[in-house]
């Protein structure tokens, strides 16, 4: 077995873009936002050369992880672009482009980009895969893992062989010490099915969306404690609900307490405070309060 070289390709700590190769093949996994897919693109020719990429993998749709993909794939156009069934659904929507150029051109303004070509209509996957697929990449394999609970169609790739898993944020946004973000957006109890699913599997190290790779003793801190941290989060929220807070005051306290310094700059605050707001309203359903 060949050794695995991973590659962060971001081009500012809120991308999710890192490349991995054997020498053989190779993957981006997460494209980014889409103001900085050109420069991501650049990134990943300095690693490559002359070599072609060869696979996209999309953990979901949000602009963030994906969108990034639409610029990439001009400059590597025999990439294929691997994402979930429901996601390949989402791109084409009018809503969901809508919501991807707000936050895109948000993030874009921060950095001083103000004049870009918004590309989400060129939003595409070539493969389309469902849960227990295997994708096989070359002299590397990885099956398909339906993991709702971030979004409708979070999936994570799981290489068996290596023990490596390919994350996606239903399981939370480490930032490598001791903080574990859960962004539970469309179901608490999916995400913590989805969760449960992962902690049955053998694995070494994980490739963490915003992050990068984990080495075995983070690896194993992330996986004993994804579940506990999801559960405090969603009891976080119902208490303050319980207690008649307003939206904007819990919001308010589950930024100041989730958002470090590795998050401030990976998490822009105006996707913190739609995530947040989201998760109550979903809190607020699935608990009854």
């Amino acid at each position: 077995m060949t050794e695995l070289q991973i590659y962060d390709v971001r081009f500012c700590p809120g991308d999710s873009a890192f490349l991995i190769d054997d020498g053989n093949t190779a993957i981006l996994y997460d494209t980014g936002f889409g103001f900085s897919g050109y420069n991501i693109a650049d990134n990943i020719k300095r690693i490559l050369g002359e070599r072609k990429l060869d696979f996209i993998f999309l953990t979901h749709s949000h602009y963030d992880h994906a969108l990034g993909s639409a610029y990439i794939s001009e400059r590597f156009p025999e990439a294929k672009i691997v994402a979930g069934e429901y996601a390949a659904k989402v791109f084409p929507r009018a809503g969901a482009q809508a919501v991807m150029r707000e936050l895109d051109s948000k993030v874009a303004s921060a950095y001083g980009v103000t004049d870009y070509e918004f590309k989400a209509d060129r939003l595409r996957a070539d493969i389309t895969v469902s849960d227990n697929d295997t994708i096989k990449c070359g002299n590397m394999s990885f099956r398909v893992l339906n993991l709702p609970g971030h979004t409708r169609c979070s999936v994570a790739f799981y290489c068996e062989e290596r023990k490596l898993l390919l994350s996606c944020e239903t399981l939370g946004v480490y930032n490598g010490e001791e903080t574990i973000i859960p962004s539970i957006l469309v179901g608490y109890g999916d995400a913590v099915k989805s969760i449960e699913r992962v902690e049955k599997l053998i694995i070494n190290n994980i490739l963490a969306p915003h992050y990068g790779l984990l080495n075995e003793e983070k690896t194993a801190y992330f996986l004993a404690n994804m579940k506990r941290e999801t559960v405090k989060a969603a009891g976080f929220i119902a208490e303050r609900l319980k207690r008649d807070m307003s939206d904007k005051e819990i919001i308010d306290e589950y930024i100041s307490t989730y958002r470090s310094s590795f998050t401030e700059k990976a998490y822009p605050k105006a996707a913190a405070e739609l995530n947040t707001s989201i998760m109550i309203e979903l809190i607020r359903k699935e608990f009854n309060l």
